[in-house]
C-alpha cells in the first residue's frame, strides 16, 4: 500500500497544476500480464495485498471481485496505474455539451467528473465535449446536429432552466441527460430525456417540518432565491393543522417599513402564523435595519436562500444583533464546508441543513481528487456522477454504481437533515418527533 500513497501524493501534485485544456494525446495504458500458472482465490489476493505485492494482486483481479474490499482496492489501483481495459467496447461514447458562458466553471468541473468516472471503471471509452457559446436555439441546433454527425448517442447536458426548455423543443432523438434540471421545472414527458437535478421544493417540505412561527425568509435577487423564498412562504402558509388558522404575512418594502395583507377571512388559529420576508440586495453588508429589536421575527424560524458567503453574513449578524431565533434553515445551496471556517460556532449552533447528497463511492471520490474536484458537497459534480453512472450501465449493462430511485426520467435523491457543529456535518434529531 506504501507504493499507492507515493504514486497518490505525487498525482495529487501534477493535478492540481493542471490545464483545464483536454489534450488530443491519449494517456499511455498499463497492461500487467499475468505470468502465474495457477489460479488465485479470494484469500490468495489478500495474501498479496497483506505482503504488499500490488501487481502480482492486479495480475489476477482482471474483473469485478466479490470481496468489497478488494473491489475498491482494484478499482482504485485501475485509476492510479491507468490500467488498460481487459474489457473492449466501440459503444462506450458520451457527449458533454457545454454553455461555457452560462455556466463558467462547470464547464471544467462536469468534465472532470464525467472523465473521473470512466476512467475509474477501466472500459475504453469516448468522450467528447462541445462548446457553445449560448443556450439559444441555433446554438444547440448546430451542436445537435454535429454530435449526430460523430456518432454520440448519449449527451450530458448541464444547462439552465432556460436553455433546457430550448434543447427539449428539438425534441433530439439522443439520450440527453440534465444534472442540473429537476423534471418538476420543465415541461416534457419525452422518455428519453433524463433528469438529476436536486428538488429544492422536497428538501423545504422536509425542513418546514421544524419550523415554527414566524418564518423568517432571507432571500437574493437570483431567480433560484425568488423561487425558494415564494415556496417556502407558500408551504408554510399551507401547513396542515387541527383546526382554521388566520395568516399575517408581513413584507419589506424599498424603504424596509412593513405592511401585512390578511391572507384567510374570518379563521382563527391560536398560532396566529406568520412570514416575514426579507430581500437582501447583493452589496449590503449590514442588517441592523431588519434585525435590531424586531419584535416581529423573535423566536422564530429563520430561511436563508442565499450563497455561501452571504449566508455566513446572515447568521453572523443574527448573533451580533442578538436574535433569539428557534433555528436556522436551509436546503442544498448551504450545504458546504466553507460555513464551518466562515462562521463561528455560535452562529450556526441551531441550523439545519437539507442536504440531498447521500450515496458516496470512495472510488470516485478519489478520483476526482485527483483531478482537484469535488463530488462530496458540489451537488451539480455528484449528480453529473450519477448521469454519467446512469449512461454507462444503459450502454455496458454492467451494475449501476450509483443505486439511485428514479421515477418518471427523475432521480430521487433521499433527503438528510444535517446541522455544521464544531469541525463537521452531523446528523440532526428533530426535538419534534
Amino acid at each position: 500500500m506504501k507504493v499507492i500513497l507515493s504514486i497518490l501524493t505525487f498525482l495529487s501534485v501534477v493535478a492540481f497544476g493542471k490545464s483545464y485544456l483536454l489534450s488530443s494525446v491519449p494517456l499511455p495504458k498499463t497492461y500487467i500480464q499475468n505470468l502465474d500458472p495457477y489460479p488465485c482465490n479470494e484469500d490468495c489476493m489478500q495474501d498479496y495485498l497483506d505482503n504488499e505485492v500490488m501487481f502480482s494482486f492486479l495480475s489476477h483481479a482482471n474483473k469485478q471481485l466479490e470481496d468489497e474490499e478488494q473491489e475498491e482496492i482494484r478499482m482504485m489501483s485501475v485509476s492510479i496505474f491507468n490500467i488498460g481495459s481487459q474489457i473492449r467496447s466501440d459503444e462506450l461514447k458520451i457527449a458533454l455539451l457545454l454553455p461555457y458562458k452560462k455556466i463558467g466553471r462547470y464547464a471544467a468541473s462536469t468534465t472532470n467528473a464525467s472523465f473521473a468516472y470512466l476512467i475509474a471503471r477501466n472500459q475504453s471509452f469516448e468522450l467528447k465535449t462541445y462548446n457553445i457559446e449560448s443556450e439559444n436555439l441555433e446554438d444547440i441546433l448546430m451542436a445537435l446536429e454535429q454530435i449526430e454527425e460523430d456518432g454520440f448517442n448519449y449527451i450530458i447536458a448541464p444547462f439552465t432552466q432556460e436553455g433546457a426548455q430550448t434543447f427539449v423543443s428539438l425534441k433530439p432523438t439522443q439520450e440527453l441527460y440534465f444534472p442540473t434540471i429537476n423534471k418538476n421545472d420543465l415541461n416534457t414527458s419525452a422518455h428519453n430525456i433524463y433528469f438529476g437535478g436536486i428538488d429544492y421544493k422536497a428538501q423545504i417540505d422536509v425542513l418546514l417540518k421544524e419550523t415554527v412561527s414566524p418564518l423568517v425568509i432571507f432571500y437574493d435577487n437570483t431567480p433560484i432565491g425568488k423561487k425558494l423564498s415564494q415556496y417556502e412562504e407558500v408551504s408554510f402558509m399551507n401547513k396542515p393543522i387541527q383546526s382554521d388558522y388566520f395568516e399575517n404575512v408581513y413584507f419589506e418594502d424599498d424603504d424596509d417599513s412593513f405592511f401585512y395583507e390578511n391572507n384567510v377571512e374570518n379563521l382563527v388559529d391560536d398560532r396566529n402564523l406568520s412570514v416575514v420576508k426579507f430581500s437582501i440586495p447583493k452589496w449590503t453588508t449590514n442588517l441592523e435595519k431588519q434585525l435590531f429589536e424586531n419584535e416581529k421575527i423573535v423566536k422564530g424560524s429563520i430561511f436563508i436562500n442565499t450563497p455561501i458567503v452571504k449566508s455566513s453574513m446572515i447568521m453572523s449578524q443574527l448573533t451580533m444583533y442578538d436574535v433569539n431565533a428557534t433555528n436556522v434553515l436551509s436546503t442544498q445551496i448551504n450545504y458546504d464546508p466553507l460555513i464551518l471556517s466562515l462562521t463561528q460556532y455560535t452562529d450556526r449552533d441551531k441550523m439545519i441543513i437539507a442536504n440531498s447528497i447521500t450515496h458516496h463511492n470512495s472510488i470516485f471520490i478519489e478520483t476526482n481528487y485527483l483531478l482537484g474536484n469535488d463530488i462530496v458537497y458540489d451537488w451539480i459534480n455528484y449528480t453529473t456522477t450519477v448521469g454519467i453512472d446512469l449512461f454507462f450501465t444503459k450502454i455496458t449493462n454492467q451494475d449501476r454504481q450509483y443505486k439511485i430511485d428514479m421515477k418518471d426520467n427523475q432521480m430521487l435523491y433521499p433527503i438528510e437533515l444535517l446541522q455544521p457543529s464544531k469541525t463537521r456535518f452531523i446528523k440532526y434529531f428533530s426535538p419534534f418527533k
